[in-house]
């Protein structure tokens, strides 16, 4: 009797080798051949679950996105049920923060792949629609983290401008913790964080 192949399981392998490729070599190397290779596949067992490289490298995108949202997502509920300015809010807000940072091995190969894909969508245009969702979900987590430690009454000029500020901090923390590891350790960016969360006025409403 043929083995069944589960078809989900192997896209995720699929998936996680082109993760590795990028970790390594970058996106430029994540072609069909080197991907079947790095899985250990052929590449006709890529092609039967993907047309082409731009249909892998869209899935991986998209992959990559749900991974980092979802993290995201999961950790707005200790947010919104702690006491506005406690500590127990401060730290479920650091905790959720720290979801999209580098700061273990999978997170590292997975914000590194999110960072090489946006660039690269500036150029390819078939990238184009998966970086605008991952900004505007991104974007609306991190607002909502902002709508919850400001004031109700704060015009909304400012959760806006507030909201983009700490996008941007998270933006260059990812970056920098993959480029300089050994400086920006996951102490030092809740370090930041703590800093950044200080200026936002986020101590009590």
């Amino acid at each position: 009797m043929p083995k069944i192949v589960d078809a989900h399981a192997r896209r995720q392998d699929v998936v996680e080798a082109v993760l590795r490729i990028i970790a390594v070599d970058g996106l430029e190397r994540a072609s069909l051949r080197e991907v079947a290779d790095e899985a250990g596949l052929a590449v006709g067992s890529v092609r039967h679950y993907f047309a082409g490289s731009e249909e892998l490298l869209n899935y991986t995108f998209a992959a990559v996105v749900d991974r980092i949202v979802g993290r995201l997502q999961a950790g707005i509920p200790a947010v919104r049920s702690s006491a506005p300015g406690s500590t127990e809010q401060r730290e479920a807000v650091l905790t959720l923060l720290g979801a999209i940072l580098p700061l273990d091995g999978q997170r590292a190969a997975e914000a590194c792949a999110w960072l090489a894909f946006r660039n690269a969508a500036r150029i390819r245009p078939f990238l184009a629609a998966e970086a605008d969702r991952s900004y505007r979900e991104v974007a609306a987590v991190v607002g909502q983290v902002v709508m919850e430690l400001l004031p109700e009454d704060e015009p909304q000029e400012r959760l806006v401008v507030e909201a983009e500020r700490l996008l941007s901090t998270l933006d260059g923390l990812c970056m920098h913790a993959l480029l300089q590891p050994e400086w920006l350790t996951a102490a030092m960016c809740r370090d930041v964080l703590d800093r950044h969360l200080d200026g936002l006025g986020a101590n009590g409403r």
